[in-house]
């Protein structure tokens, strides 16, 4: 059970920070019109920061996945058992939704604040063509996704292989989510986890919600191809290469 909290903790964090970062800070503008908001920039850090500071709070709990697309990730490459899969997935996708609802009690507390789903990354949520932040097609998404996600499996299994210096896999793991960020917040308002896409579109509805299955498919996928690279063509290497 500890580990499920963690998990859900972790996953709470990354939601309620990095959309939290989104939401309010993004575009901060005060009354009297001086702009000090953060933009993709601040919200990309946001994220990758969420990651690295709950990697070393519950990282030796759980894993530190806070990301369904991880967990399965990690289970093709290996590093993970199948029976923990379901549960490590539903603690994360609980944890994803307590954020986001904390968030939209938060958000609604402005009367101007209103939720419209007609708008690309209404509530920060994630979408495809006309709810790509910059019109993106589903395929180009599909795309960003697919690899995004399969580089940071490759680099998550990478840092925390056991040749590597794992006092370090949490930076390189929360720059590598900020970098994922930096990249394809234009595109798809990045989502890379499906928890994180779900979450949003519970609360935002519409077509956010009709796209979600996008940000569950294809990051899932490009985590599996991630994971099976990574066992399949750098590990083995990296080991023959210790034994020579």
């Amino acid at each position: 059970m500890k580990k499920l909290f963690a998990e859900f903790f972790g996953t709470f964090w990354l939601v309620f920070g990095g959309c939290g970062s989104a939401l309010f800070a993004a575009g901060y503008t005060t009354s009297d019109g001086v702009h000090l908001g953060i933009g993709f920039a601040g919200v990309a850090l946001a994220f990758g920061l969420t990651v690295l500071t709950m990697a070393y709070a519950v990282g030796h709990i759980s894993g530190g996945h806070f990301n369904p697309a991880v967990s399965i990730g990690l289970w093709a490459g290996g590093r993970f058992s199948a029976k923990d899969l379901l549960p490590y997935i539903i603690s994360q996708c609980v944890g994803a939704i307590a954020a986001a609802g904390t968030l939209y009690v938060i958000w609604t507390g402005k009367t101007e604040n209103l939720i419209d789903n007609t708008k690309a990354g209404a509530f920060a949520s994630n979408g495809y063509d006309n709810f790509s932040p910059d019109g993106y097609s589903m395929l180009s998404c599909f795309a960003a996704e697919f690899a995004l996600t399969m580089f940071f499996l490759i680099i998550i299994l990478g840092a925390t292989d056991k040749f590597a210096n794992g006092k370090f896999a949490g930076i390189a793991i929360g720059f590598a989510l900020t970098l994922i960020h930096l990249v394809s917040i234009p595109i798809t308002n990045t989502s890379v986890n499906p928890a994180r896409s779900l979450s949003q579109a519970l609360f935002t509805q519409g077509e956010p919600l009709g796209q979600v299955w996008l940000f569950w498919v294809a990051p899932v996928l490009g985590a599996i191809v991630g994971g099976l690279i990574y066992k399949n063509l750098l590990q083995n290497q990296r080991k023959i290469g210790l034994e020579n």
